[in-house]
């Protein structure tokens, strides 16, 4: 009986490590990224991402003490989306270096503008101050950059799913530093990414998958020239995550 305990403790052991004693292999059907050490999927996930062509990016990120919900299509040559903080909806359309910005009338307050610009689409000038941070919101390298930093030792974890994916997780710190979840099926994408500080949790999804981008119809478009008015709150919202907690970048 002694002996009958002894192995299955081990055959429970080795089902952990997926060998032996009629277990399952985990890794059976997977791309084999799972095997490797937590620096090597690390640096698979980012690999893949840097190669991709586009990227369906959504969830929160906490920047400069505000928490900004976001719904973004992003590809290398411009991207379009919503972004939603505690005071304001707005939503983001850049096709190459021509940004549009369309927001209620509240969002630009006392403006003598305000009631022309509102659930309009406005050329947003680069001379603007406010440019550069709207921008980031739609630039797939600047927010993957901010987003894929993992802070501190790190060491493989769990398999899990995301969605309906099979998944390996890289933690830094034992999750103090951020987790990051790589698919375990075709090429290894970043999937999921739980931030440092509790400075976001954003999903990944769609990669590689094409959509078109337009300038917004001649009618739904406001120029209003070198400089947009100021908004209610005389400021723009900070635009792409850092690689910190939670900190407030301006220069993405």
């Amino acid at each position: 009986m002694r002996r009958a305990a002894f192995i299955g403790a081990l055959c429970a052991g080795l089902a952990v490590t997926g060998t032996g004693c009629g277990g399952k292999d985990p890794d059976e059907g997977t791309n084999g990224v799972g095997k490797l050490s937590a620096d090597k999927i690390e640096a698979k996930a980012k690999a893949a991402a840097t190669e991709a062509d586009s990227v369906h990016l959504s969830g929160t990120l906490v920047s400069g003490g505000k928490t900004f919900t976001l719904d973004m299509r992003l590809k290398s040559d411009g991207g379009s989306g919503e972004v939603k903080s505690q005071d304001d909806t707005f939503q983001l359309l850049r096709v190459g270096e021509q940004l549009y910005l369309k927001a209620s009338a509240a969002f630009w307050g006392q403006s003598e503008s305000a009631g022309k610009l509102g659930d309009k689409y406005v050329k947003v000038p680069e001379a603007d101050p406010s440019y550069k941070q709207f921008r980031g919101f739609t630039d797939m390298d600047v927010l993957l950059d901010g987003l894929l930093g993992l802070d501190g030792k790190l060491a493989k974890g769990a398999y899990t799913e995301v969605g309906h994916t099979r998944a390996v997780q890289v933690t830094a710190d034992a999750g103090k530093g951020g987790k990051l979840s790589v698919s375990l099926e075709g090429t290894p994408y970043p999937l999921l990414m739980e931030r440092a500080g509790g400075a976001g949790r954003v999903e990944l999804a769609e990669w590689g998958q094409t959509f078109q981008l337009a300038p917004p119809e001649q009618d739904q478009t406001v120029d209003y020239g070198p400089q947009l008015p100021t908004t209610k709150d005389a400021g723009s919202p900070s635009a792409a995550p850092s690689k910190g907690q939670g900190s407030n970048p301006t220069n993405p």
